[in-house]
């Protein structure tokens, strides 16, 4: 069983409320070899690359990397700004083809004239994602569907389409992003383990705070923290991504202990199990695929 000492620290039995992590769990080989990227021959951590079309157009970031990608085919393809940014006039255009969880266009742009890219978080991670993945280049003031981008969206190949976004996202990519960038990587840096964890204890609603606690490694910058900067980077860094990636879902209720007025819970969908396996070994027990 992993289970540091540092566990048994009063800072941290308070912090975890009485709950018991899931990766204490896991035999150390496992828990160390949860620390590398998924592999498509071995490893622990196994993404599924043949997902059905059906399935490809559940996933927020698959589904808008289509679309993105197949403008991006066409003509000079999309025109970007001197800093980088998708034009305006391309924002826009994606504004209205893009289709996105709990976002709602006409709240999130009542108060602005023009949109940039950056406003539009839907399309600025999308287009992050791909171009981190190699499937969009820059060329001459646009940004144009790689060769590589061109194979992955044929119909022969465009199963593999969210296991090539979802690894670039969770191991290339810097989630921090999306957060406020509190702890430095803290969650990337075992998000293999973080993965694995959320596949034991998510399949029934969960609210941020408790997956936190029951899936992540504490260290000493979110213990000493004053509000519970852990859940929120929780949220912020892998549950909504997950979502995004129709690997969770989220709803929320009304709360009068929340700051906001309302909790958030988050559990598996289907297609978590279908698209993420694991093969480790528990304490006591033989190997295991979740």
């Amino acid at each position: 069983m992993v289970t540091p000492g540092k566990l048994q620290s009063d800072s941290v039995k308070q912090w975890l409320g009485g709950l018991e992590p899931a990766w204490t769990l896991l035999e150390y080989d496992s828990f160390t070899a949860l620390r590398r990227p998924p592999s498509p021959t071995t490893g622990p951590i196994r993404l599924a690359a043949d997902l059905a079309y059906d399935e490809i157009e559940r996933s927020a970031v698959a589904r808008n990397a289509l679309v993105l990608l197949s403008s991006a085919s066409s003509g000079a393809g999309l025109k970007t700004t001197a800093s980088g940014n998708l034009s305006r006039a391309v924002v826009a255009e994606m504004c209205e083809r893009f289709t996105w969880p709990d976002f709602d266009r006409r709240v999130a742009f009542e108060f602005n004239k023009v949109i940039n890219e950056p406003d539009f978080l839907p399309l600025y991670l999308v287009r992050h994602l791909a171009q981190t993945a190699t499937l969009l280049r820059r060329h001459k003031g646009h940004l144009e569907i790689s060769p590589a981008g061109r194979r992955l969206i044929e119909a022969s190949n465009v199963r593999a389409l969210q296991a090539v976004l979802f690894h670039t996202a969770f191991w290339h990519f810097n989630l921090e992003v999306l957060g406020r960038g509190l702890h430095h990587g803290w969650l990337q840096r075992d998000v293999g383990i973080i993965l694995w964890c959320i596949s034991v204890s998510a399949n029934d609603w969960q609210p941020p705070t408790r997956l936190s606690r029951l899936c992540t490694i504490p260290i000493d910058g979110v213990l000493d923290q004053k509000w519970d900067t852990a859940s929120y980077e929780m949220e912020a860094q892998i549950l909504r991504p997950l979502q995004w990636f129709s690997l969770l879902e989220h709803r929320e209720e009304k709360s009068d202990t929340s700051v906001l007025g309302r909790r958030s819970f988050y559990r598996k969908t289907a297609l978590f199990d279908r698209f993420l396996s694991f093969d480790v070994r528990l304490e006591g027990a033989d190997s295991l695929r979740h």
